[in-house]
């Protein structure tokens, strides 16, 4: 399901998806980026958590360091591969789903540096991630970038398909 343009792609990430079932209800974990760029934007603006990898990492272990860097949990398998979703930047991300929980306001992330504000020359730390929340499909389908839609549809498909078989 990995498309052959992530090896071609000079920027790649790697995420996980985390779902539960609360009843009948599917919900997924989202990730809303930190900083100032975003402190103002949601719709459109929450993302599985992820993060670059090199060439000579594993894009799995690579999505669970980050989904750990990024929210403090640990993710554990069975994961289930959702393909790549390019992004407008044209960074590739690869992703996978698994089943877990957690409680978002024990989140903590690491922490970055950025140039605030833009070609300012000024360096500012802030975490990777503010916040990550709960969400049904249809309100992540609102909150999360128009690029990753194809990765909800995708866990849908694979759970629906599942629950037939």
């Amino acid at each position: 399901m990995l498309n052959e343009d992530v090896i071609v792609a000079e920027k790649q990430s790697a995420g996980l998806l985390m779902y539960r079932l609360r009843g009948k209800e599917l919900e997924v974990f989202l990730v809303h980026p930190g900083g100032p760029f975003w402190a103002r934007k949601d719709l459109g603006a929450w993302t599985i958590p992820k993060g670059e990898f090199s060439a000579d990492e594993e894009p799995l272990a690579a999505a669970r360091r980050e989904f750990s860097e990024e929210t403090s949990f640990s993710a554990e398998g069975p994961f289930h591969e959702l393909g790549s979703v390019r992004q407008k930047s044209g960074k590739v991300v690869i992703a996978w789903a698994f089943e877990g929980d957690c409680a978002p306001s024990e989140l903590v992330s690491n922490r970055c540096l950025i140039e605030w504000p833009p070609r300012s020359g000024r360096k500012l730390e802030i975490p990777e991630v503010d916040r990550g929340e709960w969400f049904s499909l249809a309100a992540a389908r609102d909150k999360i970038r128009p690029e990753q839609h194809l990765l909800l549809d995708r866990l849908e498909t694979r759970l629906s398909s599942a629950s037939h078989s």
